[in-house]
C-alpha cells in the first residue's frame, strides 16, 4: 500500500457538492446538534407530565443519566428560549411553545421508529436508532418515510 493511502477496503468517494452546499450541509447537522438537547427534554417533560402530573427536575435527571446540576443548567437554557416555565424548587411545565415541540418530536419519533422496524429492525434497537436520527430528519425525508410505511404490504 502506497504512503498515504487509506487501509479500508473500502473506496472514498470525494464528496461532488460545490463547496457552498457541502458548507449547507455540515451547518444543518450543526444546527441539529444544537437543538437535540431542548428536543430531548421537550420530549421527555411532556412524557413525565403525561405520566405523573410533572415533570421534576430529579425524574427527568434519572432518565437523561446526567447529574441535577446538568438538569437545572438546561432548564434554565430552556426557560430562556420560552419553552418551559419553572418556579425555584418546583416541577417544571411547557408552555405552548415547549408543547408544540413536544409534540412534533414525538411525531419524528413515531414515524422514524416504525420506519426502522418497517425495515426489520427489532423495537430496542429502532428506539435506540431513532434518538439520533430523528434529530437530523428533514420533513422531506419524513414524509417519504410515512409513505414507505403506509405502502401495501
Amino acid at each position: 500500500m502506497s504512503p498515504g493511502a487509506s487501509q479500508t477496503r473500502e473506496d472514498f468517494m470525494p464528496d461532488s457538492r460545490d463547496p457552498e452546499a457541502q458548507a449547507d450541509g455540515f451547518a444543518h447537522v450543526r444546527n441539529a446538534h444544537e437543538s437535540e438537547m431542548a428536543e430531548d427534554y421537550v420530549e421527555l417533560i411532556a412524557e413525565l407530565i403525561e405520566a405523573h402530573g410533572e415533570a421534576r427536575p430529579v425524574d427527568i435527571a434519572e432518565r437523561l443519566g446526567v447529574k441535577a446540576p446538568t438538569v437545572t443548567k438546561n432548564i434554565s437554557r430552556l426557560k430562556q428560549a420560552g419553552l418551559v416555565r419553572r418556579e425555584k424548587y418546583r416541577s417544571v411545565f411547557l408552555t405552548e411553545r415547549g408543547q408544540a415541540l413536544a409534540e412534533a418530536c414525538r411525531r419524528r419519533h413515531r414515524i422514524v421508529v416504525a420506519f426502522l422496524q418497517s425495515l426489520g429492525i427489532d423495537e430496542v434497537t429502532a428506539e435506540r436508532d431513532a434518538e439520533g436520527i430523528e434529530h437530523h430528519v428533514s420533513e422531506a425525508t419524513l414524509l417519504a418515510f410515512e409513505k414507505h410505511i403506509k405502502r401495501p404490504g
